[in-house]
């Protein structure tokens, strides 16, 4: 993701970065728009590909039977996290605690409590991903972080999170199965070649 530069209308206060980062998604449709460590990010609307992964992605939670009863399997949906005043981020998917509608914070965003596991997909902004929000999503004590890096073909779960990253990263590989914790309320492995081979363009 790059940083957004913004335009302040000319009046006596600037804007907020909550304010600049709405004012975003309004002017910029499909994109995606965050605040991480006090900076805004914008990424472009996602690649067929990516969208194939997360199709991928979801199928082995809800056989899992995570869609339903105490937890659900949502893509972008906000979460708030306490790195700065205004931050949040979408993660691509995640697993939330089935009572997330009474957990709203702020802006369409949920409370990081509800989050059970969230997940990326990368794409241009996988530097982003791999670092930025490490930090971030351990800041905010999500329990399961788990990154699809197409790029490198490798799959990250990251797990027991600390102030300022996991204390566990696990990398795995095409041929492997990607262990998820059993905190995310079943048992899941993910097959990560089949992951790596959707987030690929068919050519």
């Amino acid at each position: 993701m790059s940083a957004a530069a913004a335009e302040h209308p000319c009046d006596d206060e600037p804007e907020t970065l909550l304010e600049t980062a709405n004012r975003l998604v309004e002017q910029l449709p499909g994109h995606r728009v965050e605040i991480i460590g006090g900076v805004i990010t914008v990424a472009p609307p996602p690649d067929g590909p990516h969208a194939r992964a997360l199709t991928k992605l979801m199928r082995p939670f809800i056989a899992a039977g995570l869609d339903d009863g105490d937890t659900e399997v949502l893509q972008g949906i906000g979460l708030w996290l306490p790195g700065g005043p205004e931050d949040y981020a979408i993660p691509d998917l995640a697993i939330v605690d089935a009572d997330l509608d009474e957990h709203v914070v702020a802006n369409n965003c949920y409370d990081p409590a509800c989050f059970r596991l969230v997940l990326e997909v990368t794409s241009g902004n996988y530097q982003n991903d791999l670092r930025n929000k490490v930090a971030a999503y351990a800041a905010a004590k999500i329990p399961a972080y788990v990154i699809v890096d197409r790029r490198h073909g490798r799959v990250h779960v990251l797990t027991e999170p600390l102030a300022a990253g996991y204390d566990r990263h696990e990398v795995y590989a095409p041929g492997q199965q990607a262990p998820l914790p059993a905190s995310i309320g079943a048992e899941v492995g993910l097959d990560v070649a089949e992951l790596i081979r959707a987030g690929r363009p068919r050519r």
